[in-house]
C-alpha cells in the first residue's frame, strides 16, 4: 500500500470520554449509536460494545441519502440483532426519522410489558446519542427534536445539569451526547473519516486524502469519474489523475500546471455533496469497496 500519514484524533481523550460515556449510559434505557452510512465500520468506536455491554441499541446510518442504498441495506442486515434494531436516515430532510421511536420501543418492549404487568405506568423510552466527533450529532438531534430545546425540568432519575428533551410521548433524548473518539490502529480509518468530511482538512493532508479517494473511486464507479471530470481515460497512476481533473477545471498555478490542491477540495466538496452519485466505501465484513 502506498505511504500515508497516519492521522491521529486526541487519543489521550479516550478513557474520559468512556468514563462519561458509561456513567450516562446508566440514565437511558436505549444508546442510539449514530454511523455515518458510507463508512460504518470506520465512524465507529472499536470499543462500543464493550462500551454498551447488555444496554439496548439502535444504530443510525446516518447521511444514507449519500451512500449506495444496496449496501446500506447490506449494513442494516449485517448490523441488525437481538439487542440491535438499524434505521438509514437523511437528518437535512428528515427521511427514515419516524422508524426512530418505534424501533426505540421495539427495544424496550419487554421491559414495557413488564411495567404494565405489575401495574406501574410505562414512561416514554429515554435515549442517548453517542458518536464520535464530527459524525453529525447535533444535525441529528436537531431534526430528531424537530429543533425545539424544550427541555422537561427536575426529570426522575436525572442528576442536576443533565436534562431531558421530550422527542414525542413515547421517547426522550439525554440532552448529553457521548462523545466517542476513533481510534486510529488502520491508517486507512482516518483517510475514510478525512474523506468523508468527519475529520477537519486543516488538520490533514488534502492531497493525500484526495488521492486516497481517488483510488477508492477508480474500483467503484470510474464511469462516474469520467463523466464528471469530462476524461476519455483513467490514467492508473491516482496522482495523475487528480492532475487531469484539476486542468480540465481549469485549476492552473502560473505556468499552466495543475493545481492538485485546488484539485483536491474540490474533489472531496463534490464526493461529499453527492454529486459524484451515492457512494459506499465500506462494505460489511470490514472489507473497503
Amino acid at each position: 500500500m502506498e505511504q500515508y500519514t497516519n492521522i491521529q484524533w486526541f487519543p489521550g481523550h479516550m478513557a474520559k470520554a468512556k468514563r462519561m460515556v458509561q456513567e450516562n449510559l446508566k440514565l437511558v434505557d436505549v444508546a442510539i449509536e449514530l454511523l455515518d452510512a458510507r463508512i460504518p465500520l470506520s465512524s465507529r468506536n472499536p470499543m462500543i460494545n464493550q462500551i454498551l455491554g447488555n444496554k439496548p441499541k439502535l444504530v443510525i446510518l446516518n447521511k444514507a441519502d449519500l451512500a449506495d442504498p444496496e449496501i446500506t441495506n447490506q449494513w442494516k442486515d449485517t448490523l441488525w440483532g437481538e439487542k440491535t434494531r438499524v434505521v438509514a436516515v437523511n437528518s437535512i430532510n428528515g427521511k427514515g426519522f419516524s422508524e426512530i421511536p418505534k424501533a426505540a420501543r421495539e427495544l424496550v418492549a419487554a421491559k414495557i410489558s413488564k411495567m404494565t404487568a405489575s401495574g406501574r405506568r410505562h414512561r416514554p423510552v429515554r435515549c442517548m446519542v453517542l458518536g464520535i466527533p464530527n459524525v453529525g450529532k447535533s444535525s441529528f438531534i436537531n431534526r430528531l427534536a424537530r429543533r425545539k430545546s424544550a427541555r422537561t425540568g427536575d426529570t426522575p432519575g436525572v442528576t442536576k445539569g443533565k436534562q431531558v428533551i421530550k422527542i414525542n410521548k413515547d421517547m426522550e433524548l439525554l440532552d448529553t451526547p457521548g462523545i466517542l473518539w476513533p481510534k486510529f490502529e488502520d491508517i486507512e480509518v482516518g483517510l475514510k473519516l478525512a474523506a468523508t468530511g468527519a475529520i477537519k482538512e486543516q488538520v490533514v493532508n488534502v492531497e493525500e486524502v484526495a488521492v486516497y479517494l481517488i483510488k477508492l473511486l477508480k474500483k467503484i464507479n470510474p464511469e462516474t469519474i469520467s463523466a464528471r471530470y469530462k476524461l476519455q481515460a483513467l490514467p492508473e497512476d491516482d496522482y495523475e489523475l487528480l492532475q487531469q481533473i484539476a486542468v480540465k477545471r481549469g485549476l492552473l498555478v502560473s505556468g499552466g500546471t495543475a493545481d492538485t490542491y485546488k484539485a483536491s477540495v474540490l474533489v472531496l466538496k463534490e464526493f461529499r455533496e453527492g454529486r459524484l452519485g451515492r457512494i459506499s466505501l465500506e462494505e460489511p465484513g470490514g472489507i473497503t469497496v
